[in-house]
C-alpha cells in the first residue's frame, strides 16, 4: 500500500485556453494558472502538508515546474524534478490546436478521452506513460505531493488506487484541483476561492 499521495495538475496555461495541445512543449501559466497554483497551495497547507513531513516530486516541464514552485514555495518545500512525471508526448500533433486536429485527423463523434490520445501519430501511447508512472510510484516511501499533468495525472491516480490501464478515461481531470490517493481511494480536497477548470475533454494540454 501506498503512502498518501497528493496528485496537482499544473495551473492553467497560454495553450490550454487557447485549447491548443502541448504534450511535450510548453506555454507559460496565465493569470488564473498562477492564482490555481496558490490556492492548490494553501489547500496543502490546511491538509498538514510540509517538509517534515511530506516528499515532493514534479515534471521538469516549465509548467509544472512554475505550479510547484507557487504552490510550496509558502510550505517551505521545493519539488525535486523526474522526467517520468512529463505529459504523455503527443508526437505529430504537440503544439496543434484541437480545431486543427479535428480537421486533419477526424476522429468519431463519440471518441472518448483514451481513443483520442492513443492515436496521436508517432505518439507516445499509454502503456509507456503507464510503465514509467509506476515506476515513480514504486520508488515512493513517505507521503508525497506530485505535481504533473493531465494524463499522467490520471494514470498515477488510476495505479494508485489499483485500477487498470483500461479505466484511466473514467477518472476526473480539472486544473485547480487537489487529488489525495489515501489507502485507495481518493478524494478531493477543498480548494478556496477559484473556479476548478474541468479539462476532461483537453487533459493532456
Amino acid at each position: 500500500m501506498l503512502p498518501p499521495l497528493y496528485v496537482l495538475r499544473h495551473g492553467e496555461t497560454e495553450w490550454n485556453r487557447a485549447d491548443r495541445m502541448q504534450g511535450g512543449l510548453d506555454s507559460p501559466l496565465t493569470p488564473l494558472g498562477r492564482a490555481q497554483a496558490l490556492a492548490m497551495g494553501r489547500a496543502l497547507a490546511a491538509a498538514g502538508v510540509g517538509p517534515q513531513t511530506h516528499d515532493a516530486l514534479c515534471s521538469p516541464q516549465g509548467r509544472a515546474r512554475d505550479t510547484a514552485a507557487l504552490a510550496l514555495g509558502p510550505l517551505g518545500m521545493q519539488a525535486q524534478a523526474d522526467s517520468r512525471l512529463r505529459e504523455i508526448a503527443m508526437g505529430q500533433w504537440a503544439g496543434l490546436a484541437r480545431s486543427e486536429i479535428a480537421a486533419r485527423w477526424p476522429g468519431p463523434s463519440d471518441e472518448g478521452l483514451v481513443a483520442f490520445y492513443s492515436r496521436a501519430p508517432e505518439g507516445e501511447g499509454f502503456v509507456a506513460l503507464w510503465a514509467r508512472v509506476g515506476a515513480v510510484l514504486a520508488e515512493i516511501r513517505r507521503p508525497t505531493v506530485i505535481v504533473t499533468h493531465g494524463m499522467t495525472s490520471r494514470a498515477l491516480r488510476a495505479l494508485a488506487m489499483g485500477l487498470a490501464l483500461d479505466r484511466i478515461g473514467d477518472l476526473p481531470g480539472g486544473q485547480g484541483i487537489v487529488f489525495e490517493i489515501r489507502d485507495g481511494v481518493s478524494r478531493i480536497l477543498p480548494v478556496d476561492g477559484l473556479p476548478q477548470r474541468d479539462a476532461t475533454a483537453n487533459a493532456a494540454t
